[in-house]
C-alpha cells in the first residue's frame, strides 16, 4: 500500500491510498466501537460512495501497535481544479487512552500534511467523538469553513428512558395518542422491517418526496449499493409502512456504535388514504426498535443553522417543516464542532473567498458541496 509516515515518540501516523485489509477491518472496529462516530467513516460506505465517483485516503494513528485515531477522507476529482477531500464526522478518536493530546497533535499535523500534498482542497466535518481536533487542526493550518458541505448540528433523543417517558416526550400530541394504543393499526397502517428486496419500494417513494420537496432522488442502484455494503456488517435497517398492504412510506436508518440515526425517506401522501400520518409512526416504531437494541441515541440526521438556533431558543416559528417535523420526538438539539477547510494554494483560497462574495460564486460553491455529499 502506498504510504506517508510520521512518528512522533510512541505515537505514529500513517497515510494510505489503498490500505490491506487487516488495518481495514481495525479501522472499522475503531469506528464502530467509538460513541458518537458515524457510519461515514466506516469502509463499507467508502464502497458505496466509489459508485458515485469518490476515491478514499486513509490516515491512521497508532499508540505503539495499537490503532488509536484515524480518518477516512472522501476524494473526488473536479475536472480543471483537481482532487478536492471531504472528511464527514471524522476524525475518529478512541473514548479514552493516555497520551489523548499528543495523539491529537500527530493527528491534526498528518491531515494538514495530507491536504498539501496530495488535495487542493479539504474538508473537515469533526464529530463530537473527536473533542478537541479543532484548534488543533486550526493551529496546523486549517480555518473554520462556511461551505455548508454537512450538516452544523442535529436533533436525537436519549432512549435510556423507558418507553412511556419516551412517548411522554413526543411533542406531536396525535402520534402520542395513537401511540398510546397503536391506533394506526385500526386505521390499516401496518410496520415492517425491510430488507434489499425492499430497496425499490423505497427508490419509488423517495421519488414522491422529491418532487413534493424540489430535489434530485438517489437512483435505485445506488441506494442498492448503499443497503447491501452496510447490511452486510449490520449497519443499516430499514422501515416500511404499508396501508392495505399498499407502502405509503419507507425510512432508511444507519447504525452505528451507539446510535441509529435518520438517513434517507420516501413518503407518498396520496396513498395515506386514512390520514394516519405513516412517516411519524415509522420514527416512533423505529426508536421502540432502537431501544430495544440497546442503543443509547436516536439520531434524526441534521439540522441547519437558522433550525438549530431557533430550536435552541424555544422557537420553531419559521422552522422549514421537514426539520419542525424531526423537533416532534422530544429529542435535544446540538451541535457539531466548527467544520474547518484547508485549501493549500494562495491563488486558489484567494479565488475561494472572492466567489463567495458574489451569487454565481456562491451557487458554484452549494453545487460543489452538493457533489460531494449526494449520490451522483
Amino acid at each position: 500500500m502506498t504510504s506517508t509516515e510520521w512518528i512522533e515518540g510512541s505515537v505514529s501516523a500513517v497515510a494510505v491510498a489503498e490500505a490491506d485489509q487487516a488495518a481495514l477491518r481495525a479501522w472499522d472496529r475503531l469506528v464502530a466501537e467509538t460513541p458518537g462516530s458515524d457510519v461515514s467513516q466506516l469502509h463499507a460506505w467508502a464502497r458505496v460512495r466509489s459508485t458515485a465517483g469518490f476515491g478514499r485516503l486513509h490516515v491512521f494513528v497508532h499508540r505503539g501497535t495499537t490503532l488509536v485515531a484515524g480518518a477516512q477522507i472522501l476524494v473526488r476529482r473536479l475536472p480543471g481544479i483537481g482532487a478536492i477531500g471531504y472528511l464527514p464526522y471524522g476524525p475518529v478518536v478512541a473514548a479514552a487512552g493516555p497520551e489523548r493530546e499528543h495523539v491529537l497533535e500527530v493527528l491534526g499535523r498528518a491531515l494538514a500534511t495530507l491536504a498539501k500534498n496530495r488535495l487542493i482542497m479539504l474538508f473537515v466535518q469533526p464529530p463530537e467523538s473527536a473533542d478537541g481536533i479543532v484548534p488543533i487542526l486550526l493551529r496546523a493550518g486549517f480555518r473554520r469553513s462556511t461551505a455548508g458541505i454537512a450538516p452544523i448540528g442535529s436533533v436525537r433523543v436519549d432512549l435510556s428512558i423507558d418507553e412511556e417517558g419516551l412517548r411522554k416526550g413526543l411533542r406531536n400530541h396525535r402520534l402520542s395518542r395513537f401511540a398510546k394504543n397503536r391506533r394506526w393499526e385500526s386505521r390499516g397502517l401496518k410496520v415492517r422491517i425491510g430488507d434489499e428486496q425492499d430497496v425499490p419500494v423505497l427508490s419509488e417513494l423517495m421519488v414522491c418526496t422529491a418532487a413534493r420537496q424540489g430535489f434530485d432522488p438517489l437512483s435505485t442502484d445506488y441506494l442498492a449499493a448503499l443497503y447491501r455494503e452496510l447490511a452486510a456488517t449490520g449497519h443499516v435497517t430499514l422501515f416500511i409502512g404499508e396501508i392495505d398492504g399498499v407502502p405509503v412510506a419507507s425510512h432508511l436508518y444507519t447504525l452505528c456504535a451507539d446510535t441509529v440515526k435518520y438517513r434517507l425517506t420516501g413518503f407518498d401522501r396520496d396513498r395515506d388514504v386514512a390520514g394516519v400520518g405513516a412517516p411519524g409512526v415509522l420514527h416512533w416504531e423505529a426508536m421502540r426498535w432502537a431501544k430495544a437494541e440497546g442503543y443509547r441515541w436516536f439520531d434524526f440526521g441534521g439540522l441547519n443553522e437558522v433550525s438549530l438556533g431557533a430550536a435552541a431558543d424555544g422557537n420553531r416559528a419559521g422552522i422549514p417543516s421537514h426539520d419542525s417535523f424531526k423537533l416532534d420526538f422530544g429529542g435535544t438539539p446540538y451541535r457539531f464542532p466548527a467544520p474547518v477547510e484547508l485549501i493549500a494554494s494562495p491563488w486558489l483560497r484567494r479565488a475561494y473567498d472572492a466567489a463567495r462574495c458574489w451569487p454565481g460564486g456562491r451557487r458554484l460553491i452549494a453545487r460543489t458541496a452538493r457533489l460531494l455529499r449526494g449520490g451522483r
